[in-house]
């Protein structure tokens, strides 16, 4: 069986991987996201994981390389990380009571087949009408200045979203019926990385 790999950093990710019996070596891609200039989100996002993916590929051989970025489009917008407190404020002050829709593009590269699948998964997220008090205790927590869209539904901002809909795991970063069906695609099962994760 091929290494997989996680071309990101992300603690989230990592765990998804880790939940669904996949332990991923983690190798991160340091890919400068400025050089990428998109104005359709699904565009940006899937080449985005691309980029990521290839950018970790060439230090593996025999390895499935997964690459994933996300943003979350609102009022027409698309948002990243938020650069400051200030401005997670002002987004959550602009967020709150809409729907945002959740972008994270996925790139799966088969190095030892010389294969790639880009995909992305989309989800819409409900937005809990908060007060300006919950929003300026939330950004203080320091949670929604390292998450593209502001707020992370695993950690304390789940408490601020009221509804999803679509794949829940992909607005945590990485969509976990996505890529299993993405893994199917090259020829694998899933569960043919539960290799010594299952205890009989």
């Amino acid at each position: 069986m091929p290494t997989f790999v996680l071309a990101s950093a992300s603690p989230a990710r990592k765990r998804l991987l880790q939940n669904a019996g996949i332990d991923p070596v983690v190798c991160q891609s340091n890919f400068d996201e400025s050089q990428v200039q998109l104005s359709e989100p699904l565009d940006l996002v899937q080449t985005l994981a691309q980029r990521k993916a290839e950018t970790v590929a060439g230090k593996f051989s025999n390895a499935l390389v997964l690459g994933c970025d996300s943003v979350l489009l609102t009022a027409g917008e698309i948002q990243g990380k938020p650069a400051s407190e200030q401005e997670a404020i002002a987004r959550w002050q602009q967020m709150r009571g809409s729907v945002g829709i959740l972008y994270t593009g996925h790139a799966l590269m088969d190095l030892s087949e010389d294969k790639t699948l880009v995909a992305c998964g989309v989800t819409r997220v409900h937005f809990a009408d908060v007060s300006d008090h919950e929003i300026v205790a939330y950004v203080a927590t320091g949670e929604p200045l390292k998450c593209a869209g502001c707020f992370a539904l695993e950690g304390f901002g789940g408490l601020f979203i009221e509804k999803i809909e679509g794949c829940h795991s992909n607005v945590i970063g990485l969509s976990m019926p996505l890529l299993r069906q993405m893994l199917g695609e090259l020829g694998y099962d899933a569960t043919d990385f539960w290799q010594g994760q299952v205890k009989g």
